[in-house]
């Protein structure tokens, strides 16, 4: 169990670190599963908005920042996705 930062509960976390960084460490410790799995429902948004090669240093760097404001590690606002829900 974590205390999950971006949701503000107690809940399961990740089995494993995410990536073997500083912030995969600050992820494993501090966000849950169910806020891990929003965040990898909303990370292919800025990789097709933005046309993100997950392989290039720029594209890490931009999916870090949105990683760290997404789970509240970092003040900012995220960056505009051209994704927009369905109307009911």
């Amino acid at each position: 169990m974590v205390q999950c930062k971006k949701l503000n509960k107690e809940a399961p976390g990740l089995p494993f670190k995410p990536f073997n960084t500083e912030l995969g460490q600050k992820i494993y410790d501090s966000v849950s599963m169910e806020a891990w799995q929003m965040w990898l429902r909303e990370s292919p948004r800025y990789m097709n908005t933005y046309r993100i090669d997950p392989m290039s240093a720029d594209g890490r760097a931009f999916m870090e920042k949105q990683m760290q404001i997404f789970f509240g590690f970092e003040d900012g606002d995220l960056a505009d996705t051209a994704w927009v829900p369905p109307s009911s």
